[in-house]
């Protein structure tokens, strides 16, 4: 049988089995919180896979510090802007020359995101991305005064529900010939958990917080639209999802780091592009979704029916 296109980092080295660490590895902090929350894991992942010291770049830790207790240390400037880099870009799921890469002077840039590199590290991982107390503890207040139908009945069971929006409204259907979650793909993913778990609460988080209230279905008294969807100051809306049990993302890495770092349920947006989208040659959905998480596929027709924008832009319509 052919070989899958990545390779799952199995190996089950750690801090006390490797030779005292050499060299300096970094990676480029590119994009919002949860891209750089893969560069971060990534990173860790691949330096300690290659006996290499990492170290990351004070934008990284300027996003990450403030909501995580992460320990890691920082590269300044001078010492940054001195070393004789080498320079790799990386791709969205594990391979196997990453594990045997020599260079002592390694700066990393791209947007892995993919358990395939770090899933061998997950209980590390998790340790880095612990909330300081204050974000925790702030979020567990929240989540105690939800209430379930007009008893006031205390749910049993918390699901983060995260839904992407903001940008991505145009860039999946100009770009990539995709789609975001929908209604019906919301709707379908709450009653998967209503039908497994007793009393659930769905926390809703996104950056179109607007659209949610108007689009998600609250008339069973479940739904609690709890994010307050500022992009600048992730920490609060990131600290919900990580308190729940379970969790429904859509598309994203926010949603991705929030059900990986809970565990439990859960389920995601599957199939979200055209076959034919020059997204599948960046992103490996098998390298991204672990397999135990649930897929609902997503309703194409949007995107099979929508005139591209450079069409209606120069009236060929």
């Amino acid at each position: 049988m052919p070989s899958p296109p990545w390779t799952p980092n199995r190996s089950a080295l750690s801090l006390q089995h490797l030779q005292p660490l050499s060299g300096t590895w970094t990676i480029y902090p590119e994009g919002r919180f949860g891209n750089q929350m893969g560069q971060y894991a990534t990173l860790l992942a691949l330096a300690q896979l290659n006996g290499r010291r990492p170290f990351i770049l004070p934008a990284m830790h300027a996003t990450l510090a403030p909501v995580f207790r992460i320990t890691l240390p920082v590269l300044a400037h001078e010492v940054e802007s001195r070393t004789p880099w080498h320079n790799l870009q990386v791709h969205d799921w594990m391979s196997e020359e990453y594990s045997r890469l020599s260079e002592p002077f390694l700066k990393l840039s791209g947007f892995p995101c993919s358990w395939t590199f770090f899933h061998h590290v997950r209980e590390q991982v998790r340790r880095e991305f612990t909330l300081h107390d204050h974000l925790r503890e702030e979020a567990q207040w929240v989540l105690s005064q939800f209430r379930l139908g007009p008893d006031g009945r205390r749910p049993q069971t918390f699901v983060g529900v995260h839904v992407r929006r903001g940008d991505y409204l145009e860039v999946m259907p100009d770009r990539w010939k995709g789609v975001v979650g929908d209604q019906t793909y919301l709707q379908q993913a709450m009653d998967w958990f209503r039908a497994r778990h007793k009393d659930p609460v769905f926390v809703v988080t996104s950056n179109g917080m607007e659209w949610c209230r108007k689009n998600i279905d609250t008339s069973l008294g479940d739904v609690a639209f709890a994010g307050d969807g500022l992009e600048s100051t992730p920490g609060r809306d990131f600290a919900l999802l990580l308190q729940c049990n379970h969790t429904i993302m859509t598309i994203g890495t926010f949603g991705f780091w929030a059900a990986y770092l809970v565990g439990g349920d859960t389920v995601y947006l599957a199939n979200f592009t055209l076959p034919n989208s020059d997204f599948l040659r960046i992103f490996k959905p098998e390298a991204a979704f672990l397999p135990e998480w649930v897929g609902i596929n997503a309703d194409l027709t949007p995107v099979r029916t929508r005139i591209p924008t450079w069409k209606r832009l120069y009236g060929l319509i």
